[in-house]
């Protein structure tokens, strides 16, 4: 079930508001307060807020403010005025949607659903993303902890695999070699940094076509290694 915020100081309003949202299946919360409305916001469990502008205490536009700076969560601001320099100024706060009081209530309902599926979608694709790492050829694939090099899969150990999904996952940053073995081994591991030194020669043998002209992981001479993008 899907959590509700309503910051609203009309109380008719909100109850309405409250009634047909929880009849579509949501749970809903009211606060009349712009200050103890954001102290909810910002440590509630809420999947969407919905803001009035006008409120004591706090505005809503201060409120959306502070809460895009620490959360990401849909915003739908409401109002009683028409201007479009407020609606402007929510949008360019951080709001995502913006409405004209009197509005329908099964209006605001398909709203609130069409930006929850929207959030949800949004963050579907930002895990997908994160689950693959591709870069020139080499495509990591971290849930089956898969490595293809053009389409061939290389045979990584546990550790190879470790090692290469660290240094990808940083592209361009140079490790030192302790720093790789603290990360990947661990502190109460058995070794030094030369076994980063033979996991890192076995690894490119593995996924650089000419293993002494490495194309994806190059030594820093003095320091250590990096991922080249």
């Amino acid at each position: 079930m899907k959590n509700i915020l309503i910051i609203e100081d009309e109380k008719s309003i909100a109850e309405l508001e409250r009634d047909y949202l929880e009849s579509y299946g949501f749970n809903v919360r009211i606060e009349g307060r712009g200050d103890i409305g954001l102290e909810l916001a910002l440590g509630g469990d809420f999947h969407l807020l919905i803001l009035d502008v006008m409120l004591p205490k706090l505005d809503g536009f201060e409120i959306c403010r502070q809460v895009r700076q620490t959360l990401n969560l849909p915003i739908i601001m409401v109002t009683a005025k028409k201007e479009d320099i407020d609606k402007i100024r929510g949008l360019g706060l951080g709001a995502d949607d913006y409405m004209t009081k009197p509005f329908s209530p099964s209006e605001l309902v398909a709203r609130v659903k069409a930006h929850l599926a929207r959030y949800e979608r949004l963050t579907a694709d930002k895990l997908a993303q994160n689950d693959f790492i591709s870069i020139r050829g080499l495509h990591i694939d971290k849930p089956s902890r898969r490595v293809t090099i053009h389409g061939k899969e290389a045979a990584l150990t546990s550790k190879e695999f470790e090692l290469l999904l660290l240094l990808a996952s940083h592209p361009n940053r140079v490790f030192e070699k302790e720093a790789l073995f603290e990360k990947v081994w661990g502190l109460d591991s058995n070794g030094d940094a030369a076994t980063v030194t033979v996991h890192i020669r076995r690894l490119r043998e593995k996924i650089e076509h000419d293993p002494s002209n490495p194309q994806y992981i190059e030594t820093i001479w003095g320091v250590g290694y990096r991922f080249k993008v």
